[in-house]
């Protein structure tokens, strides 16, 4: 079974990725209309989006706020998936994901202003079922289906509390407030395996489509809905290196993918596609009695429109 951590890092080259300051309307008392609150509700279900897509350029993103250097946006996924074996090629993949995000309103009272920091956490699971179709002995075809659970909560109520007690308003969602949401899609698969003892090669094309909705949220005002949908190229050469390590060749790595974001995901964090190039090393442990067969430790470069970063990542075959 194959499982990887991959830790990736970006860095925008302009400040407007996100709008994480609004300014609201001049009234009688402090105002932070619920359409406001609902519109981040939709981005931060937009931003689960990311993490519910299994991606090598996007699964763990750290996006800071321009020159203040601030952290607006922060995400880590962890997934895996194999087929149970080649007389039963039924697929499995999971994968798990947490995303912070922090953007920032002011609520006006005249010339008076407030600043709110409505920090939100997502947390979403993601699971996949589906069929090996082969169509020549090293080329195969594999639909699945996908579902996710996630939940999205505030960290503000003690924040809250004040702002009733300045604005003589009840704000339920801020005060421990959630919402809960649910995924249903699917997608489609050509991989390509190609293993000899001079080297191995593997290259994946994926498309995926999952529709994510709300529910059981402790506020109207933060019903939300995205569409989490891109197309992904990953492609990966081993070859051994002529040396030993754990009594086994030791191999390098050559990594490249390239993902188009198409669905809510689109232009939200400043950019629709994301491509890396990878070189690393893996690790053959089977000669020994344990659970780890291959480990690999890949440095990777990332760019894409306005966006560029620096990542190491970490996988486990076992």
């Amino acid at each position: 079974m194959k499982f990887r951590i991959i830790a990736f890092v970006t860095r925008p080259q302009w400040l407007g990725l996100l709008a994480l300051f609004v300014a609201l309307p001049v009234a009688a008392q402090f105002t932070l209309p619920g359409e406001r609150i609902k519109q981040h509700a939709d981005d931060v279900l937009a931003l689960m989006a990311f993490s519910v897509v299994p991606d090598l350029t996007s699964s763990f993103l750290s996006i800071s706020g321009g020159e203040s250097g601030k952290k607006s946006v922060s995400m880590t996924q962890v997934a895996g998936g194999d087929i149970l074996g080649r007389d039963l090629p039924v697929y499995l993949e999971g994968g798990a994901a947490y995303i912070r995000y922090d953007p920032e309103f002011v609520a006006t009272k005249g010339q008076e202003s407030l600043s709110i920091p409505l920090r939100w956490n997502s947390f979403s699971l993601t699971g996949g079922v589906g069929w090996d179709f082969f169509i020549l002995p090293n080329l195969k075809i594999r639909p699945i289906f996908n579902f996710s659970l996630g939940q999205v909560a505030s960290d503000l109520s003690l924040f809250a509390r004040y702002l009733e007690i300045k604005t003589d308003r009840s704000w339920d969602f801020l005060n421990g407030g959630q919402l809960n949401a649910y995924g249903l899609g699917g997608s489609l698969m050509i991989d390509y395996e190609y293993v000899s003892p001079e080297c191995e090669v593997d290259v994946e094309w994926r498309y995926t489509n999952i529709h994510l909705k709300s529910f059981g949220s402790t506020s109207d005002a933060v019903q939300g809905s995205a569409d989490a949908e891109a197309t992904s190229l990953y492609t990966r050469y081993r070859a051994p290196t002529g040396w030993t390590v754990m009594d086994r060749p030791l191999r390098y790595v050559l990594e490249g993918a390239h993902t188009t974001y198409l669905g809510d995901q689109k232009g939200l964090l400043g950019f629709n596609h994301m491509n890396s190039i990878g070189l690393g090393f893996e690790f053959d442990s089977s000669a020994y009695d344990i659970i780890v067969s291959r480990t690999r430790i890949v440095a990777r470069w990332a760019f894409g429109q306005n966006v560029r970063g620096f990542a190491v990542g970490l996988a486990m075959s076992f």
